[in-house]
């Protein structure tokens, strides 16, 4: 038992919470099963682990650039408050865990048992209807460690053989059912992309699905806008962003000033002037951006092919479910600068409502939840119903993240070590979860497993004919749909 313990935690330590390795490894075993050469097995595990760290490099580079803003919002209005981001939200359910005296060590095992489970659901898809294995490492561990302080504060007495066993098989659920929603949305959008969406706005996605072609037209979308004159300059990606990015950080940075500025951002040099900081500053956004798009087309392409051998020899009809930004390079290159901006409208929008109406706990905007919920929110609406529902969306998904992470982090005290997870799912849907659990112990726990695992069954029903096909052969699925609508393949209606 002891040496099995060691092998997991080399690989829990070293792969599993290691995104690229873990991407490029599965690269690798899926060529092998397809029976390719040695080299071209070594060439995709390198492609695959080097996409995936460059789409590290752009979302660390997006997420540092920000947060000297935050601190000088913080510093500069003296708020003593609850930032809703996943990294805050990990530290601050450590601290709770440990202040309780328990021991953090435990969301190791609860890391394996919720990763067997989501391998077991995909075994046995044939009665549990789930076709995605999650495998965002770095999001396993963050939401790991939430949910573990979740189930301690509601079963306090509750021993730790049986926290991460319960736990376990809960967010193991979750994984494979949320990933599982979002495989539709996912396909159509990427016209049969061979992936699903492994993050932390599962729910989110599917929902986006559902509303955004009710609130907009997909024919006044992103890409049919054609702007006059002058204008026609934020048609480029690279430009529209760099314009939006200076005017939005721009206005907050002057608040703030050159004094603090230098005092929070060791980035700003002494001698450089205040505006070209501004210009340096925003433009970067626009650089972090582009070199993400060139991260996600390179790994998503050797995965989406390896996964074939995969999916025919150990987990027939899978799917992996990978990082939300995968799905950036197949959407409108402007839809996330728009999904950013709008849902940092509804964002600021609560937290002066916070403060109007002297809530106990302030939210300061976490750039996690800010930027890549709302990012990948807008790509979906966009396709679906257009400018309308890629500005609307994002702007009430701001709103709920900011209402839904205070009440979380002040019913379940994170808030008093400075932090909540604050991306989508877990500011409305977890905090049901746990609220559930709270009141309804062991049989709020059970009966969250069994609405979860019923979500698929449901889906089956509606879809009988198409729901393996979109995930095996979108080729033939859209056959089925021409057959339908009684059109020829190439003139099939995907919404």
């Amino acid at each position: 038992m002891e040496m099995l313990l060691s092998v997991w935690e080399f690989f829990q330590n070293n792969i599993l919470t290691k995104p690229a390795f873990f991407i490029g490894f599965i690269v690798l075993a899926g060529y092998a099963l397809l029976g390719k050469k040695w080299y071209e097995c070594l060439a995709g595990f390198i492609k695959g682990t080097v996409g995936y760290m460059i789409l590290n490099v752009a979302s660390g580079g997006l997420v540092g650039n920000f947060r000297p803003v935050l601190a000088g919002l913080k510093d500069r209005f003296e708020l003593s408050a609850a930032v809703i981001d996943p990294y805050f939200g990990q530290a601050a359910a450590q601290a709770s865990v440990e202040n309780i005296g328990r021991s953090f060590s435990m969301m190791m095992m609860v890391l394996l048992i919720a990763f067997t489970m989501n391998i077991l659901l995909v075994l046995f898809r044939k009665y549990t209807k789930i076709r995605t294995l999650f495998i965002t490492g770095h999001v396993m561990v963050q939401q790991s460690s939430t949910a573990l302080w979740l189930v301690l504060f509601c079963f306090p007495g509750l021993m730790d053989p049986q926290v991460v066993v319960m736990l376990g098989i809960l967010l193991g659920t979750y994984w494979a059912v949320a990933s599982n929603l979002t495989v539709e949305p996912v396909a159509k959008l990427t016209e049969g992309g061979g992936f699903a969406t492994g993050h932390q706005q599962m729910f989110g996605i599917f929902l986006v699905s559902k509303i955004a072609k009710k609130i907009g037209d997909p024919k006044k979308s992103l890409e049919n806008l054609k702007l006059p004159g002058f204008l026609s300059i934020f048609n480029e990606n690279m430009v529209a962003t760099g314009v939006l990015m200076t005017i939005f950080f721009g206005t907050i940075i002057t608040i703030l000033g050159p004094d603090l500025m230098h005092q929070i951002d060791k980035g700003f040099g002494k001698n450089q002037n205040f505006l070209f900081y501004i210009l340096e500053k925003s433009l970067n956004f626009a650089v972090y951006l582009t070199i993400l798009q060139l991260g996600v087309r390179t790994f998503v392409s050797e995965l989406t092919n390896s996964f074939q051998g995969i999916s025919e020899k150990l987990l027939p009809g899978s799917v992996p479910a990978v990082d939300c930004a995968a799905t950036y390079g197949f959407g409108h290159p402007n839809a996330v600068t728009f999904g950013f901006l709008f849902g940092a409208f509804g964002q600021f929008l609560a937290i002066m409502g916070l403060i109007v109406f002297n809530s106990p706990i302030l939210i300061i905007s976490g750039f996690v939840p800010l930027f890549f919920d709302n990012a990948t929110f807008a790509v979906f609406a966009n396709r679906l119903g257009g400018i309308r529902a890629a500005a609307i969306i994002p702007f009430c998904s701001g709103i709920i993240q900011v209402l839904g992470g205070g009440f979380a982090a002040y019913h379940f005290t994170t808030g008093n070590f400075g932090g909540w997870h604050g991306n989508f799912d877990w500011d409305a849907v977890w905090p049901f979860i746990g609220v559930i659990m709270e009141n309804l112990q062991y049989v709020g726990v059970a009966a969250v497993v069994i609405l979860l695992l019923a979500i698929p069954q449901i889906l089956y029903q509606r879809n009988k004919d198409t729901y393996f096909v979109i995930a095996e052969d979108f080729d033939k699925y859209k056959e089925i749909l021409a057959k339908k609508q009684g059109v020829p393949v190439d003139e099939v209606v995907i919404d």
